[in-house]
């Protein structure tokens, strides 16, 4: 497979396994394609650098296509208020991960992200809080932060749309159009600095079926899920995504 970025049939077999499993639970819930498919795709032996372009090119046409069949029910205002927080924190998060000491962040992230989940799990179904204008720019600020230095901007996006009350589909269509900005600035800057590649590119169609299966069982499963257990779902990802990454610093700090 010379001219792919896979060292072999094996390896590209799992990584459109990740793949496919990162893209369901993206388009069923909105988040969670960043950590499953750079983790997945590192441990399946994919360089990490040939793994985030490839997502960044996954995603795109994923991203654009729910935006686009649910965009009356995507808050803009409050995208676009979160967006101005992420350009302010994407260079406070890289002066931090360049100068400071990224480790204590992470762990505390972990655990933030385990009891906001339980804690979500626990609350009143139809928990609802009336946020002040000023904070859709401050969680913009702080995802802007966590994914200059973690590549995780999520969390906060997640915890201030979960307690917003939004609907399923709201929620999904919010989270997305949010990340779909910050694809539509990546790709440029990828642009500009090399790095979609050919073989990155044809990477991308190949794995290509394996990502619309994803999306095809996503979108199946968002429509059949009710509201209460998507809340429910969305509290037991949040759970599972700061176990992971207390994980990963075991791992890391090992």
């Amino acid at each position: 497979m010379g001219a792919l970025v896979f060292s072999g049939v094996t390896e590209f077999a799992v990584c459109c396994a990740v793949l496919a499993v990162a893209q369901m639970v993206y388009v069923t819930f909105g988040f969670g394609a960043g950590l499953i498919a750079v983790a997945g795709l590192s441990l399946a032996g994919l360089p990490v650098r040939d793994g985030v372009v490839l997502l960044v090119l996954v995603n795109l046409p994923v991203e654009l296509r729910v935006v686009a069949t649910a965009h009356r029910t995507v808050r803009w205002r409050s995208v676009a208020l979160v967006c101005v927080g992420i350009a302010v924190g994407v260079p406070l998060g890289t002066l931090l991960l360049r100068h400071g000491e990224a480790a204590g962040l992470l762990v505390a992230l972990g655990v933030f992200l385990v009891a906001v989940g339980l804690a979500f799990l626990l609350l009143p179904a139809r928990r609802v809080i009336e946020w002040p204008g000023w904070v859709a720019p401050v969680a913009g600020s702080v995802a802007g932060i966590l994914g200059a230095m973690f590549a995780t901007a999520g969390p906060p996006l997640i915890v201030y749309f979960r307690l917003a009350g939004l609907s399923k589909t709201a929620f999904r269509s919010s989270l997305m159009a949010v990340f779909l900005a910050i694809t539509i600035v990546r790709v440029p800057s990828y642009i500009v600095a090399g790095l979609f590649t050919v073989p990155r590119l044809l990477s991308a169609l190949a794995v290509a079926p394996a990502v619309l299966l994803g999306w095809w069982l996503g979108r199946r499963i968002h429509v059949e899920l009710s509201e209460a257990r998507f809340r429910t779902g969305v509290s037991v990802a949040l759970t599972l995504f700061g176990a992971l990454l207390l994980l990963r610093f075991a791992g890391s700090g090992s």
